[in-house]
């Protein structure tokens, strides 16, 4: 029987499912779905979809048929589109299930023409310059008379509120009403979504806030933290004035110091970014990160919790947009970055 594991992230569903409804009541008149992307962005895009599906969520996107493969209990009764559209060796998982692939190259349209493929969608590049089709080429009929659910494009720069690029992208966009069969078209992603109603369209495909990310000022008064990290004391350990701690002895007490030392590292997505800057709670007090973060261990002051011991559990900082500032690490990347070693536990 597997040891316990050392690391536990701990995943408040409630604040995930409040999450998106607050995005729902922000979308307006928009339809709101969930992008289920790179495993839930890193929390289970099974556990997620089970709990957003709950909630009255209807709309899922994934980036690739292996991703679609996951969700195969739940996307039959649901919307699922595959935002990387159908490569060749994608053409039989693609025909075979009700997952939709997001067409984006002139490619990708002949192939699904070709195969007699049914209800798609598509992605049109309005000046991102990522994936997706030339508006140029929609207007001049690539799309006519394919069956489209979602037509869609993807913001650049929509955490810039005042960047004048969103406007012209949201216009571009905009020209393509009525152009094709498409019966919706989506724009805005999680921080799209606080530009206003404008940018809302048909159906709104927020991500990263629906796992605790902010992006935006806006939407900090209505999303909460989803995923908290939970790291074992392995040992407890008192140093003297003159001793470093870590790696190139970044840090040198000045005073005695109590260490706890930590089950956690940058090879579990705890970056080398908080070294010297995180922070972990435990006993009513902030603990403050000492010295370098190792692969697989980190140290914390403990002073200001006396009766921590050896065997005990300690929270790590990881609100997102706390935690990015902390580390100069993009929120994406932190949740993204989580690795296999947690015990990942809802509630």
């Amino acid at each position: 029987m597997p040891s316990p594991a050392p690391l536990r992230l701990r995943l408040d569903g409630a604040a995930l499912v409040d999450n998106w409804r607050a995005l729902d009541r922000l979308s307006g008149s928009a339809i709101c779905g969930a992008a289920v992307k790179a495993d839930g962005y890193g929390i289970g895009a099974r556990e997620a979809v089970e709990r957003l599906a709950g909630a009255g969520c209807r709309d899922f996107f994934v980036a690739t048929w292996g991703e679609a493969a996951e969700l195969a209990p739940w996307y039959a009764a649901l919307s699922l589109s595959v935002f990387h559209g159908v490569r060749e060796g994608d053409m039989a998982a693609a025909l075979a299930g009700p997952a939709r692939p997001c067409l984006c190259t002139r490619e990708q349209v002949r192939r699904w023409r070709d195969a007699g493929g049914g209800v798609c969608d598509a992605m049109v590049d309005t000046g991102m310059n990522r994936l997706g089709l030339a508006v140029e080429d929609v207007r001049a009929g690539l799309l006519d008379g394919l069956a489209i659910d979602t037509l869609m494009s993807h913001l650049a720069c929509s955490d810039e509120s005042g960047n004048p690029k969103n406007a012209a992208q949201r216009e571009a966009f905009a020209s393509l009403v009525g152009r094709t069969l498409a019966k919706r078209l989506s724009l805005a992603n999680s921080a799209g979504i606080a530009l206003g109603p404008d940018y809302a369209f048909d159906l709104t495909r927020p991500g990263l806030s629906l796992y605790g990310g902010v992006q935006v000022e806006a939407l900090a008064p209505h999303i909460r933290q989803v995923a908290h990290l939970e790291a074992e004391i392995i040992q407890r350990r008192r140093v003297e004035p003159g001793d470093t701690v870590g790696y190139n002895a970044t840090f040198t007490a000045s005073a005695p110091i109590e260490l706890a030392i930590l089950n956690i590292g940058y090879a579990d997505g705890y970056a080398r970014g908080f070294s010297g800057r995180g922070r972990a709670f435990a006993e009513g007090a902030e603990l403050p990160v000492v010295g370098r973060v190792s692969m697989d261990l980190v140290a914390i002051a403990v002073d200001a919790a006396p009766r921590l011991a050896e065997g005990d559990w300690v929270e790590l900082d990881f609100d997102l947009p706390a935690a990015s500032a902390q580390s100069g690490i993009a929120q994406y990347e932190l949740l993204t970055g989580l690795g296999d070693r947690y015990q990942r536990v809802w509630k």
